[in-house]
This record gives C-alpha cells, structure tokens and sequence, in this order.
C-alpha cells in the first residue's frame, strides 16, 4: 500500500529507533516490520556449509557477513526496505564492510543467501522481489520445505529474469565469480 512522504519517514524513524527484544532480529520489507527470533542449528549448519564451499571453491577472495543489515531500493509509495539477509557475500570489493554503517547500501554486494526458517514465504516471494529491486546480482534460496536450493540471477525490476534449482543431495552450478558447483547433499 502506498503511503505519503511524511507517513514513510515516520515509519522508517520509528523503525531505527526501534529496540528489538534479546533474541529476535527486526527488518522493514515492504513497508511491512517482520520480526523473526533467532534460527534455530540446522538453519545455521546449511550457511556454514555454503561459507565453507565458497571460501574453499571460489575463484576469488571473498568476504562474507552474517546478519547485514542492508538498505534497499523499495516498490513505489513505501520507505526504504531495511533487510537482513542470513548471509551477505562481496567478491572484487576487499574491503566493503569496513566502516560500513550497521545499514549499508547493496552496492558491491555479489550475492544474499537465506536459508528457510519460521515464515518462508518471505524469503521465496518477498525478500526476492527486493534483493532484485536493489539490483544484488545472486540470491542463493535454501528451501528447507521443500528440500531444494535455488539461484537467482539477472535483476530486473522486481525479480530475477532466470533461476536454477536442484533438490537437496544434487549439486547446484554456481556461475562466475564463483565458478563451482555447490554441494547439497549434507543439507538433507
């Protein structure tokens, strides 16, 4: 819903004022606040396991931040998005995340991961739609529901023009600069 510049900014005020509760993590999506509680192990087993891989495998020196907050261009009529995905990864920019502010710009940044925990659909539908509006190259999807990890590629508006997925177990092609194909078999 769209809603008046002075509507926007008081939303987005309160928002960073906001003193979230020990144990939960606050984002604004959409002009929408989602309040999620912390992931539970195996959520964090299949991010460690991707880190892993990508250090490990990747063609370039990567840099990876868990919990970024990320500021992000938003759809018409709302406040800026303020997302946190599971994981940020930068490839070719050495030293992006130093000095970053605790909200940083999406500029320089290769690619989000999120992994599936207690509303899903966030992260298949609306954190999708957002990653592509602030033109973030790969969104990486581990799908723990349906037991499937899917790459998003080629931003355009409000999504991405191309994926791929493979089912847990099968191993998932990962394009420059990563230049690997993922194993998910231990995601199972």
């Amino acid at each position: 819903m769209a809603q008046d510049p002075y509507t926007q900014q008081l939303l987005l005020d309160w928002f960073v004022e906001l003193d979230t509760p020990e144990g939960f993590r606050a984002e604004l999506v959409e002009g929408e606040f989602i309040l999620t509680s912390l992931p539970d192990g195996h959520h964090e087993h299949c991010i460690s396991r991707i880190v892993n891989q990508l250090y490990r495998r990747s063609e370039f020196d990567l840099q990876f931040s868990g919990n970024k907050g990320l500021k992000l261009r938003n759809g018409a009529g709302l406040p800026q998005d303020h997302v946190i995905p599971d994981g940020t990864i930068v490839a070719r920019a050495p030293r992006l995340f130093r000095g970053a502010p605790p909200w940083m710009p999406s500029e320089g940044v290769t690619m989000v991961l999120e992994v599936t925990f207690t509303r899903p659909e966030i992260d298949r539908v609306v954190k999708r739609r957002c990653y592509a509006r602030g033109g973030i190259p790969f969104y990486l999807l581990v799908d723990r529901d349906r037991s499937s990890t899917t790459l998003f590629t080629e931003p355009e508006k409000d999504d991405y023009l191309r994926l791929s997925t493979a089912a847990f177990g099968r191993p998932l092609p990962l394009p420059h600069p990563f230049s690997f194909d993922l194993d998910t078999t231990d995601f199972l």
